[in-house]
């Protein structure tokens, strides 16, 4: 090679490392989302302060139920919709492996051992034999030269696509984890009704048969023994309904820890549980902290990457091919010098016509885009909706309490009174109903209002993303 045929080479293979940097994907843009300065529905609620942040892999611990914490490990180890969705983040990140492979040569050996035999009448038949061996070995190698950045943009969608499939993963991990507790809340509140039921139907026999004492004693009439009577039976109706509803809570806990619900079994627990103090941040921070919103950033990515794979399918396919061995028609000379063979150089290819599919695949990726740059939007304004709602819920809730815990009180003094004047015989036992029904509404509907406080504190953690902290999908 003279010299200046090696400068010709080298400013050729210079200007193919410039091309190589290449990438026909745009610049990447995340759809502008309004994001607030400090949440709307706060209330008594503060935002947490810099040092505050719920626990990263085990939130249900701001509870301090050992029991709740025992049932969510077990989730985590057999629940069956979460081990499907490891599974997806295996086969995504195994696919994105398979992608970053195309940056390497392929090489693959060959090699085959024929007996041939021409045919006598064929054109051009030569004067060499008509049965022949035909032996070979070899490798060949395969290098396409990513000019266009069509590989590397694939390798980027797959990245991004594997780590939508992990943020997927953390999503359906609090999910299963959050549905849990929400069940374990309710389970409890369910408890907390039937062993005020059973209480309520144990009084309300006693009150029976003081009613069916003062009317055999001539004193009451059948009606107050009646009314009584179904005050007891109303009771005991609804004692059996909570049963039902706990049953059915039950069985759902065993299909979320992976048990059966045949062998499963919760003993009930009448303790209380203290609301915790959930940090909420600002909402500058929830779409970092929610993986349902950098699911959809990093499938917004991946989109990106896929423009960037259509546009390249316009230039040319370059590789650089190369084969070498021996062939021979005795094998017992394969191995000598005169045997060898090789070849090499480039090959390319470019489609001329394709009747508008290259540009319909560029339109399909774009649309693609807009499609998950839309759905990203969705997901970050309904996050930022969840929150509002949790929060409100919480306040609300809070000051519905408050008077709840009155109505009880002031339920319970109109019992008592009630009933002495009952005995007294200065009111029929219709009031005594009336305040019996009162009493005991006002105090299911406060164990209802504690369930549901902590229901929607359940409910924030979840739109607040849990402990998850996910990476910055650009890095």
């Amino acid at each position: 090679m003279t010299r200046v045929e090696r400068f010709e080479a080298c400013v050729i293979a210079m200007a193919l490392l410039v091309v190589a940097g290449c990438s026909f994907a745009p610049p990447r843009r995340t759809p502008d989302v309004p994001v607030a300065a400090s949440y709307k529905e706060m209330g008594s609620w503060a935002s947490a302060e810099p040092a505050d942040h719920l626990p990263r892999d085990a939130w249900w611990k701001l509870y301090g139920d050992a029991q709740l914490d025992e049932l969510e490990q077990r989730l985590l180890a057999h629940n069956p919709d979460l081990a499907a969705a490891l599974a997806s983040y295996n086969e995504a990140r195994a696919y994105s492996d398979q992608l970053r492979a195309g940056l390497f040569p392929t090489i693959s050996a060959q090699g085959s051992f024929d007996r041939d035999r021409q045919s006598d009448t064929a054109p051009l038949r030569g004067t060499g034999p008509a049965n022949y061996n035909s032996d070979s070995l070899g490798l060949a190698t395969v290098y396409e030269l990513d000019l266009w950045g069509r590989i590397r943009n694939q390798i980027a969608s797959g990245r991004a696509l594997a780590a939508a499939s992990e943020a997927d993963l953390e999503s359906a991990r609090l999910s299963l984890t959050a549905q849990l507790a929400d069940d374990w809340v309710v389970l409890r509140g369910l408890d907390r009704d039937s062993a005020l039921l059973e209480d309520t139907v144990q009084a309300y026999r006693r009150a029976l048969d003081l009613t069916i004492q003062r009317h055999d004693g001539g004193i009451a009439p059948g009606l107050d023994v009646a009314r009584a009577q179904t005050q007891l039976e109303v009771a005991r109706s609804q004692a059996a309904q909570t049963l039902a509803q706990r049953a059915l809570i039950e069985h759902a806990i065993a299909a979320l820890v992976g048990d059966s619900p045949s062998t499963f079994a919760i003993a009930p627990d009448i303790g209380a549980i203290s609301l915790p103090t959930v940090p909420t941040g600002v909402p500058s921070t929830l779409l970092q902290r929610r993986p349902d919103v950098a699911a959809a950033e990093r499938r917004m990515a991946a989109a990106n990457a896929d423009i960037g794979v259509a546009r390249a399918a316009y230039f040319p396919s370059i590789s650089l091919d190369a084969e070498g061995g021996v062939a021979s028609a005795h094998a017992s000379q394969l191995l000598r010098v005169p045997s060898r063979v090789w070849a090499v150089g480039p090959s390319l290819d470019l489609p001329l016509f394709d009747a508008g599919r290259r540009r319909a695949q560029v339109a399909q990726a774009r649309a693609a885009l807009e499609e998950t740059s839309s759905q990203y939007r969705s997901v970050a304004l309904a996050a930022f909706q969840q929150v509002e709602d949790e929060l409100a819920l919480l306040d609300h809730y809070q000051t519905a309490a408050q008077s709840e815990r009155a109505a009880v009180e002031a339920a319970q003094r109109s019992l008592v009174y009630s009933m002495d004047r009952y005995r007294n015989g200065a009111v029929n036992y219709l009031d005594v109903v009336t305040s019996q029904t009162a009493a005991l509404q006002t105090q299911r509907d406060e164990i209802n209002l504690e369930t549901l406080q902590l229901r929607a504190s359940v409910s924030l953690i979840r739109a607040l993303g849990g402990g998850w902290s996910g990476q910055d999908p650009r890095t």
